[in-house]
């Protein structure tokens, strides 16, 4: 029974990713906030526009607002990939609820592309030393060992599997010797697959085909959660091989 504890022990141990108890504690407190905020917009949406539970008339809606709609969409695509406050999955699914799959996939993309140019040059500039007051120490050597001795492929691996914490790839990336123009293009073409089918679970949400996008959805739920619990066996496979 200690034997099992001890291992579940070091195993949570060596699957944090914060670098500390303080900055959990601000994500939790900033993921709750936004829940509040959320919540309470939406409520408010919900009784003075009613008509927005159409699906139609809201994507009708959104696109009379112009560029300002896919704007705030880019916008916080770019945020969640450098702070990471709205997993970027969810907004891919409105990006295709709202734009269909291809405007919002482009739409999606162009802010990863911006997110990641952001994080890569923030762990660029500022180096290591602030790189490890926002990702856990032990989590970072891992990445660090992985991306050192295997480069641009292991990289586009790691962002192309659903599950696997691309974001904060970005940051690791930055450390590196490979140019910021190969690292934005390794995390664009390997990050596009996931989110565009993501943005098809949106568009058939907003063609109300639901069953087919529940579907689409589990399958790629499972494939994520396959990709998460997986993830340490994955890096050793990498470890393994330098």
């Amino acid at each position: 029974m200690d034997t099992t504890l001890d291992r579940l022990r070091i195993w949570l141990t060596k699957t944090r990713v914060f670098a500390s108890p303080r900055s959990k504690r601000r994500f939790l407190i900033h993921i709750f906030v936004l829940g509040f905020v959320f919540a309470i917009a939406t409520i408010f949406i919900q009784r003075q526009f009613s008509f927005l539970t159409d699906a139609q008339a809201l994507r009708e809606f959104i696109r009379g607002y112009g560029i300002l709609a896919p704007g705030a969409l880019i916008g916080f695509q770019a945020l969640q990939v450098v702070a990471a406050p709205i997993p970027g999955q969810v907004l891919a699914v409105v990006a295709g609820y709202l734009f269909g799959v291809w405007w919002g996939t482009l739409y999606n993309m162009i802010g990863i592309t911006i997110g990641s140019t952001i994080a890569f040059w923030i762990s660029r500039r500022y180096g290591r030393a602030y790189v490890e007051t926002i990702i856990h120490e032990e989590t970072l050597a891992r990445f660090d060992t992985v991306s050192n001795d295997h480069g641009h492929p292991a990289l586009f691996f790691f962002f192309l599997i659903p599950g696997l914490p691309d974001d904060i790839l970005c940051f690791v990336g930055g450390l590196t010797n490979i140019p910021l123009w190969q690292l934005i293009i390794l995390a664009v073409i390997g990050r596009t697959p996931a989110f565009f089918f993501v943005n098809v679970v949106g568009d058939l949400l907003g063609t109300d085909q639901i069953p087919t996008a529940t579907v689409l959805a589990v399958i790629l739920v499972v494939i994520s959660v396959a990709g998460y619990l997986n993830r340490d066996p994955i890096i050793r496979l990498f470890e393994d091989s330098s």
